[in-house]
């Protein structure tokens, strides 16, 4: 082949490489469909259609989203109650699917639809007896923020308790003859999208603190306005039931 032919192909491949980058990344079906272009392409060239020798480019891995705290010192939005069929809905959408046993809820652990979720920045999680602490990792991920949210407009250490975590439909057909407030059919708590905060502890103490309250408050409508949860206030369980949109 010609020194002006190669030249050719090769600026020709250089930009073609990387005008396709990003769409690569984004839709890797396209590798290929740019196998081929490259193929079609050499041919036309009278080059090698070998395609062992045609360079793939891998997709570049997308960097996770940063979360920058919000400043919510003067925010003034109220908390509005979601009805529960909105949070049903976002369960049944987007979460792992409905959770029937440990057992079932175990095997989701150990794909990666389930994570564990301790302690975090602004957060607590008690220690549950009637669900698992296991959610979606964009539940927890909300949850992450929810918390550090929490703690930047509280000031210090502070930090909030979770509740109640991941229900299998045993335990929510157990829980139902106990508390009313638990739902009789499906609840988005068997998906792995749904968690309760307390709103009666604060910083491990249990109490009615109202400062307090109308912080967890403001944070909780600023998610909630930012379309990425559903709330309901439990007043009988003294807690925030939360669905992750």
């Amino acid at each position: 082949m010609k020194k002006t032919t190669l030249f050719f192909v090769f600026s020709f491949l250089t930009l073609f490489s990387l005008g396709t980058l990003a769409m690569v990344s984004y839709r890797p079906t396209l590798k290929k469909q740019l196998s081929e272009t490259y193929v079609n392409f050499l041919t036309f060239s009278g080059g090698n259609t070998d395609l062992e020798e045609v360079v793939i480019i891998e997709p570049i891995p997308i960097p996770e989203e940063i979360f920058i705290v919000p400043d919510l010192k003067d925010y003034k939005a109220r908390l509005r109650k979601d009805h529960y069929s909105n949070h049903l809905s976002a369960a049944e959408e987007n979460g792992s699917g409905l959770i029937m046993d440990k057992e079932g809820l175990f095997q989701l652990v150990e794909e990666g639809a389930l994570v564990e979720v301790n302690s975090g920045k602004g957060y607590e999680v008690e220690k549950l007896t009637h669900s698992h602490p296991y959610l979606t990792p964009e539940t927890k991920k909300v949850l992450d923020q929810i918390g550090e949210t929490y703690q930047a407009l509280a000031g210090g250490d502070s930090f909030i308790t979770v509740t109640s975590g991941t229900r299998t439909i045993e335990q929510q057909k157990k829980l139902g003859r106990r508390n009313r407030n638990a739902t009789k059919g499906n609840s988005s708590h068997s998906y792995g999208l749904s968690f309760d905060i307390s709103y009666i502890r604060f910083n491990g103490e249990k109490s009615w603190d109202w400062k307090k309250l109308k912080q967890l408050e403001k944070v909780l409508s600023h998610f909630q306005k930012e379309n990425k949860i559903y709330v309901i206030k439990e007043r009988k369980q003294n807690c925030f039931h939360i669905t992750v949109r």
